[in-house]
C-alpha cells in the first residue's frame, strides 16, 4: 500500500461518526482584534477545550475503539510527553481497558498527574538519552499490549483529522489552515480532511525554531533527524517526523513555517487577553505564526487549530512574566 494514500477522507469521516457523542465538538472562536492584527478573517478551532485538554483524544479513542475485543482485554501501551498520554489513558478507561504510558522524566507535572489520574500506569524515561519508541515497543511486547503511537498510526491520523472536518463544516471554505506540527499526525489528518473537502486550501504546519525537523525533512525530500529540541513547546520537542505522517504531509501539506519561543509566549498572552482562553505553548504556535506574519501569501480567510491547553497555572504565569 502507498503510505501516502493509506488514510482517506472516508477513514476520517468514519472516525467522526465513531467519536460523535464521545469527543467534544469544540467551539470555533473569532475576534475583531485578531482579524485586524492578522489582516484576515480568522477562525480558531479550540481543541484546548477538548476532553483531556487536547485534540489527542480524537486519535487515541479512534485507534483503541478499532482494536479487537481480545486486544482490548490485554490492554494498551503508549509513549508521549503528555497530551497523547492523557488521551490514551482516558480512552482506555472509556473503552474498558488498561493503559501503560511511557513518559519523559521532565514531562510537565500536570500532564503526568492527569495521566495517572485517568487510571494509567506511568513509566518514565530520559528523553535526551533514551529511545522512547524502542522502549515502548519492548514494554508492549513484554506485556502483550497493543501499542498506540502518538502519531504514526493510520487510525490515530484519521481521528485527528476530525477536528479540521468540524472546523470546515462550520466556517465553509478557507484559504489556509494552520496546524501545530510535532510528529505530524494532526497535520496529516488535517491535510487529508481539508484538501478532500476544499482542494484549493493551503494546509501549513507550524514548528518552533529549535524543533524544525519536519520543515527540514520536507525541504530535503526525506526524513531528517535533529537533536532533541529544547523549546517551551514540549509537545513539539521531537527529533524526526513519523514515517507515515511524513509521507502524507510531503504530498498534501503546503510546507512548514517556524516561530520563536518568544513569539509563542506572545501568542499565549494574546489568546488569554483577547480570546479569553488558555493555550499551551505547542497549541499556540499557529497563532504565533499568524500574529508574527510568517505566511508568504496572506490568506483572506484562515483557520487555525489551537491544539491543546494543558499548561499548569505556575508555568503559564512564569512564561508570561518571563520568569
Amino acid at each position: 500500500m502507498d503510505t501516502a494514500t493509506s488514510v482517506t477522507i472516508d477513514d476520517v469521516r468514519a472516525a467522526a461518526a465513531r467519536l460523535d457523542g464521545i469527543a467534544h465538538r469544540t467551539p470555533v472562536l473569532t475576534s475583531r482584534i485578531l482579524d485586524e492584527r492578522a489582516g484576515a478573517e480568522v477562525f480558531v478551532k479550540c481543541e484546548n477545550l477538548q476532553r483531556v485538554g487536547a485534540f489527542k483524544f480524537r486519535g487515541a479513542y479512534n485507534a483503541i475503539a478499532l482494536l479487537s475485543p481480545e486486544q482490548r482485554a490485554r490492554g494498551v501501551a503508549a509513549y508521549s510527553s503528555g497530551n497523547h498520554a492523557q488521551a490514551v489513558a482516558l480512552a482506555a478507561r472509556e473503552l474498558g481497558t488498561s493503559a501503560v504510558i511511557l513518559m519523559p522524566e521532565d514531562a510537565p507535572r500536570s500532564k503526568r498527574a492527569a495521566t495517572a489520574g485517568y487510571g494509567a500506569e506511568v513509566v518514565t524515561y530520559d528523553r535526551y538519552t533514551e529511545d522512547r519508541t524502542a522502549l515502548a515497543r519492548a514494554l508492549a511486547d513484554e506485556r502483550g499490549l497493543a501499542l498506540i503511537p502518538p502519531y504514526d498510526h493510520p487510525d490515530v491520523i484519521a481521528g485527528q483529522g476530525t477536528a479540521a472536518l468540524e472546523l470546515l463544516a462550520e466556517t465553509g471554505e478557507l484559504d489556509a489552515l494552520l496546524v501545530p506540527v510535532g510528529g505530524g499526525g494532526l497535520l496529516a489528518g488535517t491535510a487529508i480532511a481539508a484538501t478532500s473537502v476544499h482542494p484549493a486550501i493551503r494546509v501549513i504546519g507550524v514548528e518552533p525554531e529549535s524543533g524544525d525537523d519536519t520543515k527540514r525533512s520536507l525541504e530535503a525530500g526525506e526524513r531528517v533527524t535533529i537533536p532533541v529540541p529544547r523549546t517551551i513547546a514540549d509537545g513539539q520537542a521531537l527529533p524526526t517526523p513519523g514515517e507515515l505522517t511524513f509521507a502524507i504531509n510531503r504530498r498534501l501539506a503546503d510546507g512548514v513555517v517556524l516561530v520563536s519561543d518568544a513569539e509563542i509566549v506572545e501568542a499565549m498572552r494574546f489568546a488569554f487577553e483577547y480570546l479569553k482562553v488558555v493555550i499551551e505553548p505547542s497549541g499556540a504556535t499557529p497563532l504565533a505564526a499568524l500574529l508574527s506574519g510568517r505566511l508568504d501569501a496572506a490568506p483572506r480567510r484562515v483557520g487555525l487549530i489551537a491544539s491543546g491547553g494543558n499548561v499548569d497555572a505556575q508555568r503559564f504565569t512564569d512564561l508570561l512574566s518571563g520568569s
